[in-house]
């Protein structure tokens, strides 16, 4: 987690970046003039974290947008470290590379061996890059299905956390299958025979988001978005800008509460006042928790049972109105 020094903050932080700024004013004043200013620093922590909660009641759609791609938001590997121990990532497609914007391997839960996969995205430029800012390749889903497989001929859970703006949408990937490889692993997944717990732990965008999507169990941080089209690209096609993404937001009905209420997601994971990125282990224990709940109940189910259930839950997602047809013709 950085520190306030290291922080970033985003325009409708800045309310808290002022009262950080003082605090280290404080400190820095404190340790010239050797004088104690400890009392008012707890006043102005208290201050922060009443601000915090107050941003975290009144958030847009797009703010929720912004949230979930904070600089300082916890990935994938971030939480595979605060939850779990143990963790022995696993490499490669066998057929093509390691895509590195796809992690994942097995570790302990509470003693629980579980499969956990996951996009990763870079923490600075260079990370970024190597990690295609989380946006998988083809090879990247295929390694994502070769230990989904691997999990299942071991009977272990498995855990997939989404985190990606897209599947990568270069020449090269389409050439390399990347269309097939999500439809794949959208079929296996629901014909998986172990417990599968998915995880939008930030940006849940497109298919991208669906090659490891489908599950027993849907979970959503609330902090997440979840849609077929990021809101700058729904308005680039809409208005041909991306000036009107805030509108774009907000009717494309992307965030936690829209998800549960449409039957999309099954649990919304609580954060921390202000979100995620302002305490990780909270955040990670948070997820831990439901994720342990969410096992115990889903573990013991008959394989074939799971196979059905998980059909007939992905197939009956989605609604429609149907017009009379004097209406619809009008």
């Amino acid at each position: 987690m950085p520190t306030n020094a290291n922080r970033q903050f985003l325009d409708f932080e800045k309310p808290i970046k002022d009262l950080i700024d003082e605090i280290e004013k404080l400190k820095h004043s404190g340790e010239q003039k050797k004088i104690d200013y400890s009392e008012q620093i707890v006043k102005l922590e208290a201050q922060i974290l009443e601000r915090r909660t107050a941003i975290t009641r009144s958030l847009t759609s797009w703010q929720k947008v912004q949230l979930s791609r904070h600089p300082d938001r916890p990935y994938t590997l971030k939480y595979i470290e605060k939850m779990t121990t143990n963790f022995v990532e696993l490499f490669g497609d066998r057929n093509v590379k390691d895509d590195k914007a796809m992690v994942g391997g097995f570790a302990q839960i509470e003693g629980q061996t579980v499969m956990m996969i996951g996009q990763q995205k870079g923490t600075n430029t260079k990370t970024r890059q190597l990690r295609n800012f989380g946006m998988a390749n083809p090879e990247g889903y295929r390694k994502a299905l070769r230990l989904m497989r691997l999990a299942e001929k071991f009977n272990k859970p498995i855990v997939t956390l989404i985190d990606t703006p897209g599947a990568y949408p270069g020449l090269e990937a389409e050439e390399r299958g990347q269309g097939e490889a999500i439809a794949r692993n959208i079929y296996e997944m629901i014909r998986l025979k172990v417990p599968v717990i998915v995880v939008i732990i930030g940006e849940g965008a497109s298919g991208g988001a669906l090659g490891i999507g489908v599950g027993d169990r849907i979970l959503m941080m609330e902090n997440a978005w979840y849609t077929v089209i990021s809101p700058e690209n729904c308005s680039t096609i809409l208005w041909r800008s991306w000036a009107q993404k805030e509108i774009a937001a907000e009717q494309l009905k992307l965030t936690a509460d829209y998800m549960k209420s449409f039957g999309l997601v099954d649990t919304i994971v609580p954060e921390p006042a202000g979100g995620a990125h302002w305490d990780y282990d909270e955040a990670a224990q948070l997820l831990k928790q439901q994720i342990l709940t969410t096992l115990s109940e889903i573990r013991d189910l008959d394989p074939e049972k799971r196979i059905d259930d998980r059909i007939e839950k992905f197939g009956k997602m989605g609604f429609w109105e149907e017009l009379p047809l004097e209406e619809a013709s009008s």
